[in-house]
């Protein structure tokens, strides 16, 4: 069953820097403890899959990747299409590119990651 919104928010708050970090094999992309508890507590393993191999393909553009999950607004689902959208960048505006997702069981209706050196973070991880 998955976690109540705001236990998953309370939950974030916990992880600062990462001792122990997870890989995802087939990609051989890390992920901190936070996103472990994440994937865990929302049942979003697909979120560290598409974010870490759409990331991967960023790394010659930039070292530092922001990702950026967003559930859209009712009336921009209606005219996109799209439930939420996932916008990849620098961290200073450059949007490197955007993917929308028709449908999604995400609990969140936003959250920021970070992927640096091949590693995917929350902020409060970097």
């Amino acid at each position: 069953m998955k976690a109540q919104v705001n236990e998953i928010k309370a939950g974030l708050q916990h992880f600062h820097g990462s001792e122990t970090v997870f890989q995802i094999p087939l990609l051989r992309t890390r992920y901190t403890n936070g996103l472990k508890y994440l994937a865990e507590a929302a049942e979003c393993f697909w979120l560290i899959t598409d974010t870490s191999a759409f990331a991967k393909t960023l790394m010659d553009k930039s070292y530092f990747v922001t990702i950026d999950f967003k559930r859209l607004p009712k009336d921009k689902q209606d005219y996109s299409g799209y439930e939420a959208e996932i916008t990849y960048s620098d961290g200073n505006g450059n949007i490197f590119g955007k993917h929308g997702y028709w449908i999604t069981d995400f609990p969140l209706d936003e959250l920021r990651l970070f992927f640096v050196d091949n590693t995917l973070m929350l902020p409060s991880e970097y």
